[in-house]
């Protein structure tokens, strides 16, 4: 079934998949079902993705649907979410490289990645995983052609639009920017996500960041552990259980 633009899909007893043609489009319809909420069926849980928008726990699926069919999605500005700011020392292993491919200096760098206010579009791929967007699509960047068998809690960095924060160790190929001591996923808290879909996100350089003025150029634990991994990567069976081909897929 689509609509204005929009593919609609029944998932499972009491769900429904809203299909777009990519983020900017799947934020602004997730914004829109937010504002709209208490005019639709009683919904559980609204889910936003990069391309897509769950509707999970639908009470009445028919006149979701019916509703959905004639909805039009404009831009609005999105509700106001928290602002968190996350302390962070940028000494990651591809600070340079990214810097090279944005034809700045490091310093420039850290600022250029810095100054933006970004937003949590949606969460995933872990527990605490939020997907933050805001940077400039000029400084979009590729994945790394080779995924790192294990990248350090409280990486922060950045591939393609998004930028987010390792909640914890695991494989990924994203561009190590720095690293942040500020726990995004905590059992004992609640919720135990610091980021949440609409979350406002601000990185604050600190003390030890490469290329700032006056302070250490020394590489921090964060790079050197993702180096020394690539200097001697672990054997298959410790690196979180996954074959190589599931762990390149999984970030």
């Amino acid at each position: 079934m689509t609509a204005e633009g929009l593919t609609l899909r029944q998932v499972g007893e009491d769900a429904v998949l809203v299909e777009t043609d990519g983020i900017e489009r799947a934020t602004a319809l997730y914004t829109e079902l937010l504002a709209r909420r208490g005019e639709l069926p009683e919904i559980t849980e609204i889910v936003p993705a990069a391309r897509t928008v769950l509707l999970d726990g639908v009470a009445d699926r028919p006149a979701l649907l019916r509703q959905l069919t004639g909805l039009a999605v404009a831009p609005r500005p999105p509700a106001e979410g928290s602002l968190v700011e996350v302390p962070t020392v940028y000494d990651g292993a591809d600070l340079t490289e990214v810097a090279a491919l944005w034809g700045v200096s490091t310093e420039a760098a850290v600022r250029i990645h810095s100054e933006p206010e970004y937003r949590v579009a949606f969460c995933g791929f872990a527990p605490g995983f939020g997907y933050l967007t805001g940077l400039s699509r000029q400084y979009e960047v590729p994945r790394r052609p080779t995924p790192r068998s294990s990248v350090p809690a409280g990486a922060v960095a950045l591939a393609g639009p998004f930028t987010g924060v390792y909640p914890r160790p695991s494989p990924g190929g994203w561009q190590l920017l720095g690293r942040t001591a500020l726990p995004l996923w905590d059992v004992e808290r609640e919720p135990p996500a610091l980021l949440a879909p609409g979350t406002r996100v601000r990185f604050a350089p600190t003390r030890g960041s490469l290329g700032v003025p006056g302070r250490p150029t020394a590489l921090g634990p964060a790079a050197r552990a993702a180096r020394d991994v690539e200097r001697n990567p672990p054997a298959p069976d410790a690196r979180a259980g996954l074959p190589p081909a599931r762990q390149s897929e999984q970030h």
